[in-house]
């Protein structure tokens, strides 16, 4: 069965835990099957590279990943850490933030899919 989480790539998240709490950034990618994700700019971390004849050798700086439960949502409005909540309208379902009832989905066009919960079925 496929693990739900209540952020998606591209959101904008703030750190509550571990040595970057406080900080702010996008998450760029999520790793599903460990509950992890990586946040841009959060967790960075140094790997040396062993010199080939190609390349030389180096030290990279790159965003190493964060537990999913050490990062929160940011309100838009206020810019503070909030919890999630789901709105029901139309058929549509919304995440919203439970600070200000503020949208944290960036769109909601007419071709999205919707659900129709008295007939138990999808529809365009």
């Amino acid at each position: 069965m496929k693990k739900k989480f209540k952020v998606k790539k591209g959101d904008n998240v703030v750190v509550i835990a571990g040595k970057d709490k406080g900080k702010s950034g996008n998450i760029t990618s999520m790793i599903t099957d460990k509950d992890r994700v990586i946040v841009s700019g959060i967790n960075i971390v140094k790997r040396h590279r062993k010199a080939t004849q190609e390349n030389p050798g180096k030290i990279e700086e790159i965003e190493s990943s964060i537990h999913i439960s050490n990062v929160s949502h940011i309100d838009p409005d206020t810019g503070k850490p909030t919890r999630v909540k789901y709105d029901f309208k139309d058929g549509i379902k919304k995440r919203v933030s439970v600070i200000s009832g503020s949208l944290l989905d960036k769109w909601f066009g007419e071709s999205r899919w919707r659900y129709d919960y008295k007939r138990n079925i999808k529809k365009k």
